[in-house]
């Protein structure tokens, strides 16, 4: 149990930063086309609110796995998660074969906004670079 405690937060802290990593990442290749479906869905300012979303989801999920400032990240994502989820992933708006894929990402996106205050709450754990910043003081993040 206590390799578990040790080095669970980090794989952990891994495997939810993949998801922002991986996303933000492959809009800087796809940046025309994700920002043209942005607007088309209606979003003002596209251009600037994709280039917003792409530095918070490499920014963040950096500041994730890396351990540093984690606290502050995971915030982000959870209010930046609310109307993300709410516009692209409206199922209830989907037509009858799109409703269950949209409900999946919805869905997702509510099991991430819960890692996020998670990570929130108890830091970042052993293992990083935030901890390593602050050794010897009573509250980690």
């Amino acid at each position: 149990m206590m390799t578990l405690q040790k080095y669970g937060p980090l794989f952990g802290r891994v495997l939810i930063a993949q998801i922002f990593l991986l996303a933000g990442f492959s809009k800087i290749g796809s940046f025309a086309q994700t920002a043209g479906y942005m607007g088309s869905l209606g979003l003002p300012m596209a251009d600037l609110l994709l280039t917003l979303t792409i530095v918070l989801e490499i920014g963040g999920g950096l500041m994730i796995l890396l351990g540093f400032y984690t606290r502050y990240a995971a915030i982000a994502f959870f209010f930046w998660l609310i109307p993300v989820t709410l516009t692209f992933h409206a199922f209830w708006h989907a037509d009858a074969a799109g409703m269950q894929n949209q409900m999946n990402h919805f869905m997702k996106n509510i099991a991430i906004m819960g890692a996020m205050v998670y990570l929130a709450v108890h830091g970042s754990g052993p293992f990083s670079l935030r901890r390593e910043c602050r050794k010897g003081q009573a509250e980690h993040t």
